[in-house]
């Protein structure tokens, strides 16, 4: 689940995240949904259940395979071109081998891959294979937006791949910082700008919509409240990126055009799982902890470029093309910044101490 400790409010942490799951032993195939399905909470409200309806169409409901991880996860989009454009989290697919969304306006599952991220704003846009004749989502207006304006958070809640669960509330404050950590990988990442809500979203909700009492789109779902044993919120505390934030990202994105924060197109990939101090990253070589002056690796990808490379467990990446590599943030970004097909040059230590060095060609692996 993705956790985040709020700067600006009272709170033992914040969290709200794509459904993640792991499959059975011996399941052979992604699921439907997960092990144990989210019940949303009934008697939302008439006017809550109203706009949802109104809003729902311009959905999708995503469902990601983590090839590299052992897992599905599932989260939600929203449809902003009738040809199948979605944006959503960029931590709903992140570590994705395979995307699918399904259409809750027109019940179709379409095969979708992942046109471009932004990591450091968490937001990605998908496109939907073949897709046409989508209903589109009604954008607003985020700067419009005040303390007190009704709102519904709208979203695949729990993975169920159901009707999207409305959960109605009020906005509480804005401009609001957060820093969000995936349980997951590992990950962090700063959030900042973000609308407050008191709406009581869930895991499953992220990418989701946040809409006014009109429907009109004004962020995107991303992240809500947990507590502890030892404290207790008042009310559901949830937080969205305005659409006035995120829609320039997609449209950089749908335009091609890479930035310092963009990525556009597939992610390269070397095939290392890395090692940190709360668990291990992605099969792209991505992952966070405290800087130690290189990567431990934790495990290899079989086939993979480091795997041709003899990369193996307990080697350290210190370097790459000539770039020394003070963590695994570090090495992300080095990798988002490459090309499948680019030469990389990676230099690293082994267990025993002995320097080595190698060209590799780089795959096309999963996002970050």
């Amino acid at each position: 689940m993705l956790l985040a400790a709020v700067v600006v409010a009272a709170a033992a942490g914040v969290g709200v995240d794509r459904a993640f799951w792991r499959p059975p032993a011996t399941a052979t195939a992604s699921p439907a949904g997960p092990a144990t399905p989210y019940a949303p909470a009934s008697g939302d409200g008439g006017a809550a259940s109203g706009v949802a309806a109104a809003v729902d169409p311009s959905l999708v409901d995503v469902n990601v395979t983590l090839g590299y991880q052992g897992g599905y996860a599932a989260g939600t989009g929203i449809v902003l071109t009738a040809t199948g454009e979605v944006l959503t989290n960029n931590h709903v697919i992140d570590g994705a081998s395979s995307v699918t969304a399904t259409d809750i306006g027109n019940g179709h599952t379409y095969t979708a891959t992942v046109v471009g991220y932004d990591r450091t704003g968490d937001l990605a846009v998908l496109q939907l294979k073949d897709a046409s004749n989508l209903a589109t989502a009604k954008l607003g207006n985020s700067s419009k937006v005040a303390v007190g304006t009704a709102v519904v958070a709208i979203g695949n809640a729990g993975g169920t791949d159901q009707t999207p669960s409305a959960a109605p509330g009020s906005v509480t404050a804005l401009n609001q910082s957060i820093t969000a950590s995936d349980q997951q990988s590992g990950t962090a990442e700063q959030l900042t700008g973000m609308i407050q809500v008191d709406a009581a979203v869930q895991p499953g909700d992220s990418g989701g919509a946040l809409v006014d009492s009109a429907g009109a789109v004004i962020g995107i779902d991303t992240a809500g409240a947990t507590t502890t044993d030892s404290q207790q919120l008042s009310s559901p505390q949830a937080f969205a990126i305005p659409i006035d934030t995120a829609l320039p990202v997609a449209e950089q994105i749908t335009a091609g055009k890479a930035g310092t924060d963009v990525h556009v197109g597939p992610t390269a990939f070397i095939g290392v799982e890395v090692a940190t101090g709360s668990g291990s990253g992605s099969g792209s070589g991505s992952g966070s902890g405290a800087d130690t002056g290189g990567v431990l690796i934790a495990g290899v990808v079989p086939g993979s470029p480091a795997a041709q490379a003899a990369l193996t467990a307990g080697d350290e990446i210190t370097a790459v093309n000539g770039q020394s590599v003070s963590g695994p943030d570090a090495l992300t970004d080095l990798m988002i910044s490459q090309k499948p097909g680019h030469h990389v040059t990676v230099q690293w230590i082994d267990a025993n101490g002995a320097q080595h060095s190698a060209t590799l060609t780089l795959a096309s692996g999963p996002a970050d």
